[in-house]
């Protein structure tokens, strides 16, 4: 049974000081240092150019799901449109909204470990282990699975704090309505950028009361109120969203992308054998963060000193791994939803290894020094990559190659299709989109079906109204459903002229400029 005496934090851990605020610093340094090469490279997931095309649009007045379709709400682009006004339409500013998330989630895992009572050495290992294997899976990049951490390990701070509370034995407390208030609409927003956070909004709320209903300290009819109202300020960026939509006269649009979409993603799935590759790719990725976490769990006692946070962090992992295999893919940035928590559980373990192998007085020079080798787990493959074949650093970067083409061949105010390469093209070469499906596989490719548009008419009608530039992967002709390929193919050759090649490593991409357009 879990004691509350060892659950509770100490009073002195919750008034922020000195040492708090040179933890949050060296947490800030070291998320910095970390994920400094995200600036290089133009990209690392194909989603990410999504996004920004979405961000950009909207700023031109062009709304997300309107004209740029997504199989997403619109959280994501909300949030990239927020850092283009801040720091300008770039790869960079994405890139620097990406860091504030994982500086954002850094604090939090720090908060949530100190409201469980944790030492600050633990938080602060476990900030760095997050900052440091954001670097994997594809979470150079900023995806949703980045922007979403800040929101939902902040909410499972305050429900650590909130159990915490209740389960300790000198005066316990049920939450009250701050807690919740914040905790849902935390929460809320995180839904409005992807729906997987379901799952870690649901433990988070039985987190934050479960424990309080289980000491009396909480009623039943509270309980029930304060249910309601949760769902409610979940619920409430998703709603205030539509309405904008529905007084513009967009609503089908945004419940295509944001509901139907998804639902008809989700109904589809790989095969298993494919499923349980992917799988066990990722837990080797992150295969010291397993390590240390499964070394947690082999010294987890009901009334050690960290029962209560290696308990939460364990169930967390757990809620997570639902979310992940949600949709079905499994792609590999699902698996960073498992960070937050994997990376409280591989703090623990550093500290319980730390203090059982070394002396009291060597227990967190040691501590550092296994905190540096589970970062490197991460930062190493990295910088190999950056120095022998990764583009923008000591080589060069053939997506910024071809976007400086596509920005010749197109000319002031042209517009291209990119048949199947990288959305984000459009962005940094400030093209206009010829169609409002700018994502590849979802007018060219496998995922054609996703939305209640036919996008084989769509691309009929973009191909008859000529754009000035398409652009063609070659290497990536396999992404392409066989007919789609022949449409564009077959415009091309019809009415367009090779302007530029540019050499991807996996072969030659082709941007092409309609025939009889004057070369700017």
């Amino acid at each position: 049974m879990l004691d509350g005496r060892t659950l509770s934090a100490p009073t002195s851990a919750t008034r922020p000081g000195a040492a708090d605020a040179l933890a949050l610093l060296l947490i800030l340094a070291a998320a910095v240092l970390l994920r400094l090469t995200s600036f290089v490279p133009a990209v690392v997931d194909t989603d990410e150019g999504l996004y920004m095309v979405q961000a950009r649009e909207w700023l031109n007045g062009g709304w997300p799901l309107v004209a740029a379709w997504d199989m997403h709400p619109i959280g994501a682009p909300a949030m990239f449109a927020l850092a283009f006004l801040a720091f300008g339409v770039s790869v960079e500013a994405v890139r620097l909204l990406g860091l504030l998330c994982v500086i954002g989630t850094g604090f939090g895992l720090y908060g949530a470990a100190r409201a469980a009572g944790a030492p600050r050495s633990v938080g602060v290992a476990a900030a760095v282990v997050y900052a440091a294997h954001s670097l994997l899976l594809s979470g150079l990049c900023t995806n949703t699975e980045l922007l979403i951490a800040p929101f939902v390990t902040a909410a499972m701070a305050i429900a650590i704090r909130g159990a915490a509370r209740a389960l300790q034995l000198v005066d316990p407390a049920a939450p009250g309505w701050p807690s919740l208030v914040a905790m849902g609409l935390l929460v809320g927003w995180a839904l409005l950028v992807k729906q997987v956070v379901v799952p870690a909004g649901c433990f988070a709320f039985a987190l934050l009361l479960g424990p309080a209903l289980w000491r009396g300290l909480l009623s039943w009819r509270r309980l029930l109120a304060m249910a309601a109202a949760y769902a409610a300020l979940c619920a409430t960026p998703f709603l205030l969203a539509g309405f904008a939509y529905w007084i513009q006269g967009w609503l089908p649009d945004y419940l295509d992308g944001s509901i139907l979409a998804p639902f008809r993603y989700s109904m589809e799935r790989i095969a298993a054998a494919e499923a349980w590759r992917r799988i066990g790719t990722a837990v080797l990725t992150l295969g010291l963060a397993f390590a240390a976490a499964l070394a947690a769990l082999a010294c987890w006692r009901p009334r050690g000193p960290l029962a209560l946070l290696t308990a939460v962090a364990f169930a967390w992992f757990l809620i997570a791994s639902v979310a992940i295999s949600g949709p079905g893919f499994f792609f590999a940035h699902y698996f960073l939803l498992w960070l937050p928590s994997l990376s409280l559980l591989a703090a623990v373990g550093l500290w319980q290894v730390a203090r059982r192998v070394a002396r009291p007085e060597l227990s967190r020079p040691v501590l550092a020094g296994l905190l540096l080798l589970l970062a490197s787990q991460g930062w190493l493959p990295e910088m190999t990559e950056r120095l022998e074949r990764g583009p923008g650093l000591m080589h060069r970067d053939p997506v910024r190659e071809v976007a400086a083409a596509v920005r010749e061949a197109a000319g002031p105010d042209g517009d291209a299709l990119i048949a199947n390469y990288h959305a984000s093209v459009y962005v940094i070469a400030g093209v206009r989109v010829a169609t409002r499906f700018p994502f590849p596989p979802h007018l060219t490719g496998y995922f054609e079906d996703l939305s209640d548009t036919n996008t084989t008419v769509e691309l009929n009608r973009v191909l008859a109204a000529r754009p000035r530039v398409i652009v063609v992967d070659r290497a990536w002709m396999q992404t392409m459903r066989p007919a789609a390929a022949e449409q564009v193919m077959a415009a091309v050759a019809a009415g367009y002229d090779l302007a530029a090649t540019v050499a991807e490593r996996r072969g030659p991409v082709e941007i092409y400029r309609v025939r009889g357009a004057a070369a700017p």
